[in-house]
């Protein structure tokens, strides 16, 4: 008996198929979100030299009063040449390396499930893992690379959105065939294609054909949180803050540099490096905002990014409910309060959603089809229910064509009914 799994690594979460007896079955892999279904891609280290994965890395994080090393957003860094290796209480991991922690969780909660070793994946990918196609390739090795540091053996690639795509196609009643436009929307990027899909039993060992386009852009779900950090909370941290160098009266703004790590929650940890907590020192002796620099110091010292980002994160969501929000935060002295309503969430927004839009006309484009041509629009990925993303679609296509299901594991799905197209 054959059995394969599709592994769907992404940017916030991860998640686990199984392939076996010609049919799929997504299965558990941790204990937080949606039964376990999802994983949170995330890894801790403590001092005793231990590693934690998933919902147990977020635990015991929180335990040890983040005293250790949180890492999240580990999938944004493989496109990143710049980015080798890091160091991690006196241990030297590469990207691959960290990656391969989560990928060996994962495959041993899979193998614990069907009760044997399994040698064979199905990994997705981005369509655009980055825009310059040589750090693209190193972005896919290096997956490649984690994939056998975690024991596999048998390793192919299937694009996000077609995963999507060939998910939804079991949907389908005999002998229906439809053009389906697939938006997936992670953390880092959005991925999109145009994909014959048809339903009932034919050969789908090749599908290529039936590919007609494929685009993506690299603004997803993290991108919006970091516009929110930016536009409404940076300011505690001391965007707007200026300060003298020793010697003259003039007065400078914060290096944009470190404001923009700090919009990055997976970034927020390479603030610590000597250089910089010494310029943050330096600015704290004669900043006209001495509170904000102080809270750039908390952060970098306590590591509580991840717990900021989660209640920005938080306000996003609810944002594509209703038409209000609040960002609320509380750590030391730091209290955080910054309303938020649906309007200002777009414009803040704007041009994160006019790239995505543009990445929608062009994947139309290439597909050789107008709108007016396109049987249905599968949308998938958190992001998907932002009001505003769905608009884009339904301006262009309709809204009667939009569908959405299982937003978090129709990708993880469809790599597990990708095996026939590789074996």
């Amino acid at each position: 008996m054959q059995i394969v799994f599709g592994i769907d690594f992404g940017t916030t979460n991860s998640a686990l198929s199984v392939y076996r007896n010609g049919t799929v079955e997504v299965i558990a892999v941790d204990g937080g979100d949606r039964g376990g279904e999802l994983m949170r891609s995330v890894l801790y280290f403590n001092e005793e030299h231990e590693i934690f994965a998933g919902h147990e890395a977020i635990h015991q994080y929180v335990s040890d009063g983040a005293a250790g090393r949180f890492m999240q957003s580990i999938k944004t860094f493989l496109p990143n040449t710049s980015f080798v290796s890091t160091e991690i209480f006196g241990k030297r991991y590469t990207i691959d390396d960290l990656v391969a922690i989560i990928l060996r969780k994962i495959k041993a909660r899979g193998e614990a499930h069907v009760g044997r070793p399994v040698e064979s994946v199905v990994l997705g990918r981005p369509v655009v893992f980055s825009k310059d196609a040589a750090k693209d390739a190193v972005a896919e090795q290096r997956l490649e690379k984690a994939a056998r540091k975690a024991g596999f053996k048998n390793i192919w690639f299937q694009y996000e959105p077609v995963a999507a795509a060939l998910a939804f196609e079991e949907s389908l009643l005999p002998g229906e065939e439809r053009i389906v436009f697939i938006g997936d929307f992670g953390g880092g990027t959005s991925d999109f294609s145009v994909i014959r899909v048809k339903g009932g039993a034919f050969d789908r060992s090749d599908r290529r054909s039936d590919v007609l386009s494929l685009g993506g852009v690299y603004v997803a779900g993290d991108k919006f949180d970091s516009q929110l950090m930016w536009d409404k909370v940076a300011h505690h941290f001391g965007r707007y803050a200026r300060y003298r160098t020793m010697g003259k009266d003039d007065w400078n703004s914060i290096p944009k540099s470190i404001i923009y790590t700090l919009c990055q929650w997976h970034r927020i940890p390479l603030l610590r490096a000597r250089k910089t907590r010494e310029l943050i020192r330096v600015i704290k002796g004669t900043t006209d905002d001495r509170r904000a620099i102080e809270h750039l110091e908390n952060i970098i010292t306590d590591n509580y990014g991840f717990f900021l980002f989660q209640a920005i994160e938080k306000a996003k969501c609810e944002l594509s409910d209703c038409n209000r929000s609040l960002i609320h935060f509380q750590d030391r002295d730091l209290f955080i309060k910054e309303e938020i309503d649906t309007g200002e969430f777009e414009a803040l927004n704007a041009d994160n959603f006019q790239q995505i839009a543009d990445c929608i006309d062009e994947v139309t484009a290439k597909s050789g089809l107008l709108p007016t041509e396109m049987d249905t629009v599968f949308l998938t990925g958190g992001t998907s229910r932002i009001p505003r993303i769905r608009d884009l679609f339904a301006d262009r296509f309709g809204s009667g064509k939009l569908e959405q299901r299982d937003a978090f594991t129709s990708v993880v799905h469809g790599l597990g009914s990708s095996v026939p197209l590789f074996v």
